[in-house]
């Protein structure tokens, strides 16, 4: 496959479409969020425990990964087990901490819901060659680190250091 050739686009127009897609992605998880009886944070902490698989997060793990406090992931933990969406269970390697499991129902239900999405996602992933592919995930990845970035800049609130 060589992918469909493509316009030319400068990078404002670039930048422009980005804003479109967040937007968009935004408004759908909160409305993805609303349908599962989560909030956005929760829901995104729990795609965090999804992501690690059987490698279980601590919470500790769940509040960075999240850029929230270790108290406020407590909260969400909280929310997220009443709602039974996780189950805590003791770190075999240290007492004093927790590890954090998604219940398998709560799995199949987050998956039955994106699963129409992630198909078409990827069926337009199909439409590019893989030599573009490489291209969109070297952006995505360095757009993202780009963007934990700035979020860690204003996490300092450094007046100092230039956003």
């Amino acid at each position: 496959m060589h992918g469909t050739p493509r316009p030319s686009a400068t990078p404002a127009q670039a930048l422009s479409a980005m804003d479109h897609l967040i937007a968009a992605h935004l408004i759908g998880q909160q409305e993805l969020a609303r349908r599962l009886g989560l909030n956005v944070t929760d829901l995104t902490c729990f795609a965090f425990v999804l992501e690690a698989g059987d490698e279980l997060l601590t919470a500790g793990d769940l509040a960075a990964r999240a850029h929230v406090t270790t108290g406020a992931v407590t909260g969400i933990l909280n929310r997220l087990e009443r709602a039974g969406y996780v189950t805590r269970r003791p770190d075999p390697a240290d007492r004093r901490r927790v590890r954090v499991a998604a219940v398998p129902a709560a799995v199949t239900r987050v998956e039955a819901v994106y699963a129409g999405h992630y198909q078409r996602l990827t069926a337009l992933f199909c439409d590019y060659s893989p030599e573009q592919l490489a291209v969109i995930t070297d952006w995505f990845t360095r757009a993202t680190a780009l963007a934990h970035e700035y979020l860690e800049k204003l996490n300092r609130n450094d007046p100092a250091e230039e956003c």
